[in-house]
């Protein structure tokens, strides 16, 4: 039985099913091939569907037709705005509903970053499991070299790596040794690093080659244009403050924890008409709330697109004028 057919239970598509047909949809033309049609106010809902199926168009349809080249982040955080305890116990913040997002944002991307905080703290797999998907292209970014070897990512097998690292760390000079061996004929390599199964190592010259926008250039080059940016904290908040984020989900959970580790963190405005305020929608996942942040709307006098300057130089980017938004609801 096709996932079509198996996403019909008495003529009326399941959640199950909505999920394998919005996982193929990138274009206009996909969504109606897909059973999603306008209705009087123009938005697209599918033909005849369970509420369930309609919650996953409703939320999740936006991204997938947000084009080939998409750059956007999630955090999970509690009331009081901690990723983790001060310890770095993070399991976990947010519930099951919130996890199951995560995974289908992973399978809707062509890469998910991580830094390498997050790496050596998590072991994360960073692979799709709570749905239906494809994993992932896994991005560790990592300028010293840290992440140990041992880490799921780089031994689990299951879905590739890119191990972003800089080249006067351990594995950045041997992968220069690598390839130094390779022209001279010796071949080889060093510590096992070009022995890694799955994992791509991509060796940066300096600092500022690790700035969100140069790395996010860098991945397009490579065939990943959908850019999911997963944590932690610092690495989330870099991307936004540097304005290479176009959409930012923000999961908060009622839970308070103390004292910990933070979630978002930036240089912010010295007065609040100066905060950003981008269009919001809301979401009730189980006791969480979704908020989902719309960052490309131009505020005025602001470059479009492409046309921001380039990233590296933090404290001049990523500062945006206020944007109201509507705060609709998100299904």
């Amino acid at each position: 039985m096709t996932g079509r057919a198996a996403g019909h239970r008495g003529g009326t598509l399941d959640a199950a099913g909505a999920w394998e047909r919005l996982l193929g949809v990138r274009s206009e033309a996909d969504a109606e091939a897909a059973g999603l049609v306008r209705d009087q106010d123009g938005r697209r809902r599918w033909r005849d569907a369970s509420p369930e199926a309609d919650v996953l168009a409703e939320r999740y349809l936006p991204l997938c037709l947000a084009g080939p080249h998409f750059t956007f982040a999630q955090l999970g955080q509690s009331l009081d705005g901690f990723i983790a305890t001060r310890t770095g116990d993070a399991d976990y913040v947010t519930g099951e509903e919130d996890r199951e997002h995560l995974h289908r944002l992973r399978a809707l991307a062509d890469a998910v970053v991580v830094g390498a905080g997050t790496a050596v703290a998590d072991d994360p797999r960073l692979t799709v499991r709570a749905c239906a998907g494809v994993n992932p292209v896994r991005v560790v970014l990592d300028p010293r070299g840290r992440v140990p070897l041992g880490h799921r990512v780089f031994s689990d097998g299951a879905a590739p790596t890119l191990w972003v690292v800089g080249a006067d760390s351990e594995p950045g000079r041997a992968a220069a040794a690598v390839e130094v061996g390779k022209s001279d004929g010796a071949g080889g390599g060093r510590d096992g690093y070009d022995r890694l199964d799955g994992v791509d190592v991509l060796v940066l010259p300096d600092r500022d080659a690790f700035a969100p926008r140069r790395l996010v250039r860098e991945l397009a080059r490579r065939g990943l244009g959908r850019v999911l940016v997963e944590g932690g904290g610092v690495t989330v908040s870099r991307f936004l403050h540097t304005g290479v984020l176009h959409r930012l989900y923000v999961t908060v959970a009622p839970v308070l924890i103390g004292d910990g580790i933070p979630g978002l963190g930036f240089p912010g405005p010295e007065l609040m008409r100066d905060a950003l305020r981008p269009p919001v929608r809301r979401a009730a996942l189980g006791e969480d709330t979704l908020f989902e942040l719309d960052l490309r709307t131009p505020q005025p006098g602001e470059p479009l697109g492409d046309e921001h300057a380039d990233a590296g130089q933090a404290r001049d980017e990523g500062e945006q004028s206020v944007h109201h938004g509507d705060g609709q609801p998100l299904g």
